[in-house]
């Protein structure tokens, strides 16, 4: 196989990141908008000693599974990967992709069981933030995303997946700041104030909070650009700023500061309330969200007597979730404002039994046991990375009854759990799809104490 050949492949299965795989001549080849179960004509674009990418040429033989993608741009801006596969499909793909993801770790033979993929009855406008570059395109300012590979900004100010107070705020910044004349950050040249445009909804309560992350301290005509939003925007409760001043692909630097109105928003999953600054980490589909909680529930399996340890807590979802049916929850979260959003939503919910404290999991858990406090379950929702081993090691020496490992990557999923099984057996991995129409797929995983 060579750079440029034209190649006939039939698609076999999705890919992690959405893309069709096949083999050509029992080399793994992965093409981009091909579907399994269609024989496409595809140009080799890059071979490597495993495996190698093709570009579609043209489908040969179509699935009965592609659909016309619901976005105009959908093809340009990556933001999603599958919206040119049916709804059942992208379900069942997912659990092929997670089913993937452990015979690669655990054989085909050893594999837990793994369930259907819980999807929505209405895949669309689904996302509660947006969080869009803002550049100039022709004179105007665009927000969007890059298409990939390339610096060229893609106007998604319209997303059909994001809910349509976050389009129409994202909008109206964007015609404000045109309007006004503000700078836009220039990333080569490093010039310019405004790089990035945080548009976050409250599902449930309806607040909402807009956020300029900018390179510099001081907006101009910042008095004038807050009276424009909140008339055009009269329900926007809270405009914030966050300075980034660093060259970073990271979105938010570490000064945030309020130009009007709350610092934070409100927001409610089931009974429980939370506050969200802009920093916060919020899961962005609520619906699923209470979905995938409620597999929490079930996993942990809580009488009123276990505590709980909540690692990589975040603004505490998952473990004032699990509270009321806890005798005591404890959450580990890295980032400060987090915890302190965490412990306020307790408070704010009336719960008692639940503190969060900042630090590394994989530190605070054994001093915690050293002095005598041991978990009965141990909810893990680590960063696409996975759990770094030292916490791994800690849960294999400490050995709580059950592990719940919510995860939003299957292969650092799977690789976790191949570590975990030297203490634990796992019981049953449930998919939940949080993203419709990307790749991405949610998992929760039951890990059972061996003996208990």
């Amino acid at each position: 196989m060579e750079v440029g050949q034209v190649i006939l492949v039939t698609i076999k299965r999705l890919g992690i990141n959405g893309e069709g795989v096949g083999y050509y001549k029992k080399k793994v080849v992965f093409i981009n908008g091909a579907l399994p179960g269609e024989v496409v004509v595809a140009e080799v674009k890059k071979v490597e000693k495993n495996y190698a990418t093709a570009e579609l040429v043209r489908v040969k033989e179509k699935s009965t599974d592609r659909v016309k993608p619901g976005c105009p741009v959908y093809d340009q801006c990556g933001g999603c990967q599958v919206q040119h596969l049916s709804y059942p499909a992208q379900l069942r793909g997912k659990k092929e992709i997670v089913i993937e993801s452990f015979q690669k770790y655990f054989g085909s033979d050893k594999l837990p069981e793994i369930r259907e993929t819980v999807g929505m009855e209405h895949p669309w406008s689904y996302r509660n933030k947006a969080q869009l570059q803002v550049g100039m395109a022709n004179g105007k300012v665009v927000t969007g995303l890059y298409a990939a590979g390339t610096h060229q900004l893609i106007d998604i100010s319209g997303c059909p997946i994001q809910h349509p107070k976050t389009n129409e705020m994202v909008k109206t910044t964007r015609d404000v700041l045109q309007q006004l004349n503000i700078p836009i950050y220039n990333e080569r040249k490093r010039t310019g104030v405004v790089r990035t445009v945080v548009a976050r909804v409250g599902f449930e309560t309806e607040g909402a909070q807009i956020t300029l992350v900018t390179a510099v301290d001081e907006i101009p005509r910042v008095k004038e650009l807050v009276l424009e939003m909140r008339s055009r925007l009269p329900y926007v409760q809270s405009i914030m700023q966050n300075i980034n001043n660093k060259k970073t692909s990271l979105i938010f630097g570490e000064k945030t500061k309020t130009l009007w109105g709350k610092e934070a928003i409100d927001e409610k999953l089931g009974e429980v309330e939370f506050s969200l600054s802009p920093r916060a980490f919020f899961q962005l589909n609520p619906e699923q969200t209470i979905k995938l909680y409620n597999f929490v529930r079930e996993a942990a399996l809580l009488t009123g007597k276990e505590t709980v340890v909540d690692a990589y807590c975040g603004v505490g979802t998952i473990g004032l979730w699990l509270a009321p049916d806890a005798k005591e929850v404890r959450g580990i979260e890295v980032i400060p404002d987090a915890v302190k959003n965490a412990n306020e939503n307790a408070d704010r919910s009336g719960i008692a039994n639940a503190h969060f404290f900042t630090g590394k999991a994989e530190e605070l858990l054994p001093k915690w046991v050293k002095s005598g406090f041991r978990p009965d379950v141990v909810v893990v929702d680590p960063p696409r990375t996975g759990c770094v081993d030292k916490l791994l090691q800690t849960l294999i020496e400490i050995k709580p009854k059950r592990i719940v490992y919510v995860s939003c990557n299957p292969s650092t999923l799977a690789k976790d759990c191949r570590t975990l099984r030297k203490a634990f057996d796992v019981k049953w991995v449930q998919p939940v799809d949080m993203f419709p129409q990307t790749s991405h797929v949610e998992c929760c995983t039951l890990l059972v104490g061996k003996g208990s």
